[in-house]
């Protein structure tokens, strides 16, 4: 009877463990399932394309680069000309979790997204006729596009498709947190799960949710004190002219965190501990101690998933007819 008795008990343990951890505020990241190989693979060779911009030079990788996080690690992002951008460029890795693209929210998708640096005169400094008379003039990638798209006439919005469908296979899974989540409890040290503890009772997870542990929604920087930026950027007031969105900003993605320094729309913040203590200041009037501070970067490390692992693309010759790239052009 004893016996029986504890075999249940454990039963009910091991069972309300797994209901504690579905219930949690963080999801864990699902494997990709990609619908269209073909469309997929065009997009990752027009992702790392550097013909894409006026000066030949610049890629989405450029910016996004899938070796180190889906970032630059730069405070803000060189752009043609060697143009300092005016905001950091966030991860492209699981981006395709967030609510809309850019920091201000501009764009409603990747594919929108997607065409908006090519046509920046600081970014890429190119247009969208002259990007697609370069890949119209390039045999291979008419024919590419042919076999995606089933005619001989490249578009922008081909393009943008293809490249959104690249972008969209750029999942992070089965970070430790993620084992953790769906039941391996050794996944995390002692130190981790109290980071994590304190990451929840703090409210942390009031912004930070979800799959993407982010990029579901809109706060405030600096919701108990002023946050002194050093951008001039303004958030989401750029995109709907109403003062109370004013510093309003897509709430950034967790994942891979530890690689996607520095932290917030201005770069100001270069390591993890430096965006632990502003963010505990300035959203939540909290004041970390080192213990705890140390608690929460630990926890944070635990986001990290499996990076994008593929075959680097050989992109096709240009040809006679490509129009030559000017890499000291002005804008």
């Amino acid at each position: 009877m004893q016996i029986h008795l504890l075999i249940a008990s454990l039963l009910i343990a091991g069972s309300s463990g797994a209901w504690a951890a579905s219930n949690e505020p963080i999801q864990p990241i699902p494997q990709v399932k990609v619908a269209n190989p073909a469309l997929a693979e065009l997009g990752k060779k027009l992702f790392f394309d550097p013909r894409l911009s006026k000066s030949g030079f610049i890629s989405c990788n450029s910016c996004h680069n899938l070796s180190m996080g889906g970032t630059d690690n730069l405070k803000t992002s060189v752009g043609h000309n060697w143009n300092e951008g005016p905001i950091n460029s966030p991860t492209v890795l699981n981006s395709s979790m967030n609510l809309a693209q850019f920091w201000d929210g501009r764009a409603k998708d990747l594919q929108e997204q997607a065409g908006g640096p090519i046509a920046n005169p600081g970014e890429m400094a190119s247009n969208h006729a002259l990007a697609v008379e370069v890949l119209q003039s390039i045999p291979a990638y008419v024919a590419e596009f042919k076999k995606v798209f089933g005619n001989d006439k490249v578009t922008i919005e081909e393009v943008t498709k293809a490249i959104a469908a690249f972008e969209e296979t750029l999942v992070t899974p089965n970070s430790r947190f993620d084992k953790w989540l769906k039941g391996d409890k050794k996944a995390l040290t002692a130190q981790e799960l109290a980071g994590y503890n304190l990451f929840k009772d703090s409210g942390c997870t009031a912004c930070h949710n979800g799959p993407a542990v982010g990029g579901n929604s809109y706060q405030k920087m600096g919701v108990v004190e002023p946050y002194k930026a050093s951008s001039p950027a303004e958030g989401r007031v750029a995109v709907t002219g109403q003062d109370a969105d004013r510093f309003n900003f897509k709430v950034p993605t967790l994942r891979n965190v530890e690689m996607t320094y520095p932290y917030f729309h201005d770069g100001a913040a270069n390591t993890l501990k430096e965006a632990v203590d502003t963010m505990g200041r300035v959203q939540l009037g909290k004041k970390f101690s080192d213990d705890e501070n140390a608690k929460v970067v630990a926890f944070l490390k635990t986001l990290t998933g499996d990076q994008p692992d593929f075959k680097l693309p050989i992109l096709p010759p240009s040809s006679d007819s490509t129009p030559r790239s000017e890499p000291f052009a002005k804008k």
